[in-house]
Parts: C-alpha cells; sequence; structure tokens
C-alpha cells in the first residue's frame, strides 16, 4: 500500500470522526432556539471532548495542515466549553468557589439538593447523607406524601426541625428541611411545576446572615415541551436580579451547555451588567465530568442537569455527587460561606 493512499486513509477516518463533531459544536455554539432532538443532544456536549481528540490523533499521520489544524481547533473549542475561563472565576474576578474554612462574618451553610424521582428515591439513604454531612438545608423535588412520612420515620424532622414543603403525588411536590426556621417569600409564577423562594437566617459571628433560598424544578425538555422548558428557564433568570445572598438549587434539566441556561446564569435578557449574574458551583468546581444523571443503569454518558447556584459572593467548597437508591438522580451537595446582611 503506498504512503499516498495511507494518508488519505487517515484523513477519511480523521473526517468521519470530526464531522459528527463539528456538527454539534454548531448547535452548542449558536443560541437558537432548537429543536427538541438538538436540545436532548447539546446536553452531552462534554463527551465531544474524547472524538475531538481521537480526531486530532488521526490526523497527525497525514501530516496535512488542511487536516491537523481544524481537527486541532475543534478539540480546543472542546476544552474551553468544558472549562471556560470566565466561569472558573467569580464575578468579582476571584479565584472559584472559595476554599477552606468560612471567613470571618461569613455564616457555614452546608447544602442538598436531590430530585426524588415521583417520591421513589431511599428515605434511609437521604437521611444518612443529611447526617453523615452535617447538612443544614436540603431541598427535594417530586416529593411525594408517602415519601415525606418515610423521611419522617428515618429520622429528618429531628435533623431539620423546620420545613416548607408541598408533598404530591407526581412530580409536582417540593420540600424544603433545614435546621433554622424558614420564612415564605414567594413563588414563581408562569412555571411548569412549582419553584417557591424562602427566607433563610443565619448566624454570621453573632451577625446576621440572610439567604434567599429557591427551590428548582425546571420541566424537561422532551417532545413537546421544549417551549415550557425555556419559559421555565427564562423566568427563573429574573430571579438573578433579587439583591443581597441567592441560592438556587435543584432539577433545572439543562446543562451548562444549553445557551438558555447560561442565560438564565447571566440574568436572562437583562444581561451581567443589571443583574449582577450568577455562579454555578458544580462549573467553578471542575466539576462537568461529575454527572448528576441517570444514575439507574441508563445505557447514556452522564450530563449534570442538577445544580447549586449563587450569587457571586457567597462562595463555596466541598461540591459532591452523590447517588442514591431508587432515583435517577444524583444528590448534590456543597458547604457555603454566606457573608452577613442580605
Amino acid at each position: 500500500m503506498t504512503s499516498s493512499r495511507v494518508r488519505r486513509r487517515w484523513q477519511l477516518s480523521t473526517a468521519l470522526v470530526a464531522a459528527p463533531v463539528a456538527v454539534l459544536s454548531v448547535f452548542r455554539a449558536v443560541p437558537a432556539a432548537w429543536p427538541t432532538p438538538v436540545v436532548q443532544l447539546v446536553a452531552f456536549t462534554p463527551w465531544l471532548v474524547f472524538p475531538a481528540a481521537a480526531s486530532l490523533l488521526l490526523a497527525l499521520p497525514s501530516r496535512r495542515s488542511w487536516a491537523v489544524l481544524p481537527a486541532a481547533g475543534l478539540l480546543a473549542v472542546q476544552l474551553l466549553w468544558l472549562f471556560p475561563p470566565d466561569r472558573l472565576l467569580d464575578r468579582r474576578g476571584e479565584p472559584g468557589p472559595g476554599q477552606g474554612d468560612p471567613s470571618p462574618g461569613t455564616a457555614e451553610l452546608k447544602i442538598m439538593s436531590l430530585n426524588t424521582r415521583l417520591g421513589e428515591a431511599d428515605a434511609e439513604a437521604i437521611v444518612r447523607l443529611v447526617r453523615e454531612n452535617g447538612i443544614g438545608l436540603l431541598a427535594l423535588q417530586e416529593l411525594s406524601p408517602a415519601l415525606e412520612r418515610r423521611l419522617d420515620a428515618a429520622g429528618l424532622a429531628t435533623l431539620l426541625p423546620h420545613r416548607a414543603s408541598n408533598p404530591l403525588n407526581g412530580a409536582e411536590g417540593s420540600g424544603v428541611y433545614a435546621a433554622r426556621p424558614l420564612l415564605p417569600l414567594d413563588t414563581l409564577e408562569g412555571t411548569a411545576f412549582s419553584i417557591p423562594t424562602l427566607s433563610l437566617d443565619l448566624d454570621a459571628g453573632g451577625r446576621p446572615a440572610r439567604v434567599a433560598v429557591t427551590n428548582v424544578h425546571v420541566h424537561a425538555p422532551v417532545e413537546g415541551q421544549a417551549a415550557s422548558w425555556r419559559s421555565d428557564l427564562a423566568a427563573l433568570g429574573g430571579l438573578a436580579a433579587r439583591q443581597g445572598n441567592l441560592l438556587l438549587l435543584g432539577d433545572f434539566n439543562a446543562t451548562f451547555d444549553h445557551s438558555e441556561f447560561r442565560e438564565f446564569l447571566d440574568g436572562g435578557p437583562a444581561g451581567p451588567d443589571t443583574a449582577g449574574g450568577l455562579v454555578d458551583v458544580g462549573v467553578a468546581a471542575r466539576a462537568r465530568f461529575v454527572p448528576t444523571w441517570p444514575k439507574d443503569g441508563q445505557p447514556l454518558p452522564g450530563v449534570v442537569i442538577d445544580h447549586i447556584v449563587t450569587s457571586p459572593h457567597v462562595r463555596s467548597s466541598g461540591y459532591s455527587v452523590q447517588a442514591v437508591p431508587g432515583t435517577d438522580h444524583a444528590a448534590v451537595l456543597a458547604t457555603l460561606s454566606v457573608p452577613a446582611g442580605g
């Protein structure tokens, strides 16, 4: 076999691997109202880094710049999306969510969120995670009356005696449980599921630290529901304009690769200059390859659709993802340092 024929085969292999990556990259790069199948495919963008790397390796033996350079550029784009420099800094230009002990004038709050899959999650496992991790705030989505009873029987009410819950059969139930009192603020209007916001007062070294907690459940972008999904995320963007310490956690049914989710982080159409912007704790912790769904054995590469999102002056550390039997979602946990005020 001649060397030219070998090179052509390498070039063809490169093209076959790179072409689908390039097509999906266009969908990721262009912020359009893509149809549901495209929205679902874009969620898996982080995994494109592997075929992009393979296309570069296949292009190298060809020794043709017109094959190597596009493959290298395609890989560079995937790495840029995977580790976005601006999202690894908070809005003050400081590194990521902070690490270590809370600084003076802040209150430490350990949090956890979980979509319980229609209330089928293992209550004992949930309570065990709360106990072992010293959780002071727990947000549950798809909370059923039966699950809440199982949680109480497992001892949740002792660990987190304050609650604002609305358990319902189906996907609409939700609940927030805390070690300190919760006060209702409001509920987002026009969303598919109830998205309540509550006020939680903490002690920041003798000074009050108040945080507005929103338990998020966005409708999934399934066939016929993409418009509702976009509408929910757009409505959430308005919450970024609130003043003070903000915490939004739950099942967003969106990944960082969706332009709709990034727009939400930037405060909706008003943009960060007006709203101040929000920080995705998982992205800032470089955990985009730590999936939160699916966790029930589905033959899919995992994606991050469950998020912890804060205002930029709320620092965080200890981000982790924990499997819970009975649900296809993982629990997401983090420790926040909430500044006094709010």
